[in-house]
């Protein structure tokens, strides 16, 4: 499928439009935009956009390691907008097969991870390690294009070296894919560099000569809704903001009118993701506590005694324990 036939991102690009300013999605993250915690944005302000966890492409067929993907495609009747399924791997034909699985699944997009750091997904030959292999890059776009449903790619600037994008992002460039998100910044930088903002005017530029169809996307280093549209006031051409780290330290970030929130707006937004998690469990799904450890410093920061609260917290093994802090904390305000 190319960019022109994309009607699922001409619906998100023709609003955000209308309104005068770039869409915005939450960056798909590994053990947190799984349901529950894509349900608490959107309650709190919701994006134009929603990515699941990234899942392994093979895992999704495969007869023993497909019901490990359970959870991760799952998707709640009351989501809206559907969630983006973002795949990795490295096998063209494990995407062919995965893409077709997701469109039975109701998926209406596909994003590919061709930017995750991570060493073990690396070593995998997947992920970042794609921008090194073009010829491997090809094969994953080409088989997940075996289905109905419109592929778009996720990367970085490059991999060790940043002068990689000037090879990399026009090759993406040049497969018209519906939507390019880049990270700006490398493999290497991980998120310890500040973001290339300075690039990203080159980035508008190669887009508007190679695949003037395709929407842009930026990721890294923005905060909050306010950022983004100031990011994309900067760089006439782009099209799209994503928000990654921004939302620990913010659950409203995607709030388009910032307001101040108590800490009784706060905790019952976590008392919201206690309720789901639980739902979640009872329904069979693969659930474990200590990965929803690490939404507490969401809730709690800049709190009286924040320091001493996550701790506390921390400590909990469930979610009625977790209740009872909270009791306490709110009895204490």
């Amino acid at each position: 499928m190319d960019v022109t036939q994309s009607a699922y991102w001409q619906r998100i690009a023709t609003k955000a439009k209308q309104e005068q300013r770039p869409f915005f999605s939450l960056a798909p993250m590994e053990a947190v935009t799984g349901s529950v915690f894509r349900r608490v944005v959107m309650k709190a302000a919701a994006p134009d956009v929603f990515y699941t966890e990234f899942t392994n492409a093979l895992s999704i067929t495969h007869p023993k390691a497909k019901f490990t993907t359970r959870g991760r495609l799952y998707i709640d009747p009351t989501e809206q907008p559907k969630p983006i399924v973002q795949l990795w791997g490295n096998d063209g034909g494990d995407f062919t097969k995965a893409a077709q699985e997701v469109q039975r699944l109701g998926y209406e997009a596909i994003d590919l991870n061709m930017g995750c750091p991570d060493m073990a997904v690396i070593k995998n030959h997947s992920g970042s390690d794609l921008i090194r292999h073009f010829d491997r890059a090809q094969a994953v776009i080409d088989g997940a294009r075996q289905s109905d449903l419109p592929v778009t790619v996720k990367t970085r600037l490059g991999f060790d070296d940043l002068n990689e994008y000037e090879t990399w992002i026009p090759f993406l460039l040049k497969q018209q894919v519906p939507v390019l998100t880049v990270h700006v910044r490398t493999r290497a930088e991980m998120s310890k560099v500040p973001a290339h903002y300075e690039l990203i005017d080159n980035l508008v530029q190669m887009r508007d000569t190679l695949a003037p169809e395709t929407l842009l996307q930026i990721n890294g280093d923005v905060a909050d809704y306010q950022a983004g549209v100031k990011l994309a006031a900067e760089h006439p051409g782009v099209d799209g903001v994503m928000i990654g780290r921004g939302i620990f330290t913010n659950p409203y970030a995607f709030e388009k009118d910032p307001q101040p929130h108590s800490t009784h707006e706060l905790l019952g937004l976590l008392r919201y993701q206690l309720d789901l998690y639980d739902q979640f469990v009872a329904m069979g799904i693969q659930g474990h506590f200590a990965p929803l450890q690490r939404f507490f410093k969401i809730y709690v920061r800049g709190m009286r005694h924040a320091a001493e609260i996550r701790n506390d917290l921390m400590q909990t093994q469930t979610t009625d324990d977790v209740r009872k802090i909270l009791d306490q904390i709110e009895q204490d305000n």
